[in-house]
């Protein structure tokens, strides 16, 4: 059964962030319909394209699932019509610059007098304050919301994520916020206002980086290998190399090939529970009963060695012979998986996490399914919408208009 099934979401959202949201809403079984521009309709429709005159992957693998209306909302005709949906929807989710539904004339007051029952999701980039009115981008999150400043290394620049943390992240605080607002509803009949600005998604994923923050007012921060290394810290979380951030060491390692394979590399911790077993399998028996290494506070300051020394095992062996070695040993460890891995990954393929998908004018392609698991709730990944493919779908079977209301639209510019 779909999870959603029976909710109507009322899609206003273009570029990541909110089709992140109302694409995973869609995998559940909500009616998603999706507001565009006629003529164009969301921008990444053909940002990046791969393929002259089809829907670039950056359109197709954020809007599964959903159905597209073109709608000029400048139009009498076509205000009219939002007005109907807006009466028929259960959320209206939108992602505009500041303002520009008030300047719509479709401020929340507008629209919780229209149907008091409807939820209005906004994604922003920042909340209340100096920066509110700003413009804001995945990367522009990640620096302001404190990622940046804590990536990378030391003795280098604020780096950036490749995991769209701003963006897609703030698309999934959303979808939880409506969930939530939906469930309230249920209760109290009435619909709310959600609020998720992307700066403050960020921070929430950063979490443990404000949390070492806080702890330094206590002294070093002793497992970060600068403390190992006798670097002293600032006032600040600073940039933490490839440092595991759960407190046990961990160091990403070369393995065999990787003088040819960007990739070929093993995350590998260093947990005390297998400290032993670890030094079994790099042949360092004797590090067992010596006092420098036998335990984890003594082990601090020789880190980097250790973990040299460690590589220097990893180096003989592939990622995937490490980790075959290592984990029936209960020793914590990871291949570094390329997106070629990914993407051809069975494991991947069988519970959905990767799919693939067939649309009519690009052909297959692969995408991401649905994360999350229901034992009952399977999400099934539909092919992202045409332009305006659902027009009069949306019109007639779920607005109930008549031939003459569609004719009458028809010799209009709202949908066109």
């Amino acid at each position: 059964m779909e999870a959603l099934k029976g909710i109507t979401i009322l899609d206003f959202t273009h570029v990541q962030s909110g089709p992140t949201c109302t694409q995973l809403l869609a995998w559940f079984g909500a009616n998603v319909i999706k507001i565009e521009r006629p003529g164009g309709g969301d921008i990444t429709r053909s940002q990046l394209r791969d393929k002259d005159g089809v829907d670039s992957l950056y359109f197709t693998m954020l809007n599964h699932n959903k159905k597209s209306v073109t709608l000029n909302v400048k139009d009498d005709k076509g205000k009219k019509i939002l007005d109907d949906l807006i009466l028929k929807c259960d959320v209206f989710v939108e992602n505009f610059a500041p303002g520009t539904l008030d300047r719509m004339g479709y401020s929340w007051e507008y629209m919780h007098k229209l149907n008091p029952r409807i939820i209005l999701a906004s994604v922003k980039g920042f909340g209340p304050g100096p920066y509110e009115d700003c413009k804001v981008y995945e990367n522009i999150a990640q620096c302001a919301g404190g990622s940046a400043s804590t990536t990378g290394f030391l003795d280098g620049p604020p780096l950036v994520t490749g995991a769209q943390i701003g963006d897609s992240g703030t698309g999934l605080h959303l979808a939880l916020g409506i969930v939530t607002a939906l469930f309230h509803r249920e209760r109290s009949g009435l619909g709310q206002k959600v609020d998720v600005a992307m700066q403050d998604g960020v921070v929430n994923l950063c979490r443990v980086k404000l949390r070492d923050y806080q702890r330094l007012s206590s002294g070093p921060l002793s497992e970060y290998s600068q403390f190992g290394q006798g670097i002293p810290f600032t006032d600040t979380t600073p940039r933490a190399g490839n440092d595991s951030g759960g407190g046990q060491p961990g160091w990403i390692l070369k393995c065999k090939g990787w003088e040819d394979d960007p990739d070929s590399y093993v995350y590998f911790i260093t947990q005390a529970p297998v400290w032993d077993k670890i030094c079994n399998v790099i042949g360092k028996e004797d590090w067992i009963g010596d006092p420098e290494y036998s335990t984890p506070k003594a082990r601090l300051d020789k880190l980097s060695h250790i973990f040299e020394t460690i590589e220097k095992w990893t180096m003989t062996k592939t990622k995937f012979e490490v980790v075959s070695i290592c984990d029936p040993l209960g020793i914590p460890c990871g291949p570094i998986l390329s997106m070629k891995e990914i993407a051809h990954d069975e494991s991947l393929r069988r519970t959905g996490t990767v799919v693939e998908v067939d649309h009519p004018e690009r052909g297959k392609y692969i995408t991401v399914g649905c994360p999350i698991k229901l034992s009952n709730s399977e999400a099934d990944v539909q092919r992202s919408p045409l332009l305006g493919e659902h027009n009069e779908e949306i019109l007639k079977d779920f607005l109930n208009y008549s031939d003459e209301e569609l004719d009458e639209i028809n010799n209009t510019d709202a949908m066109k």
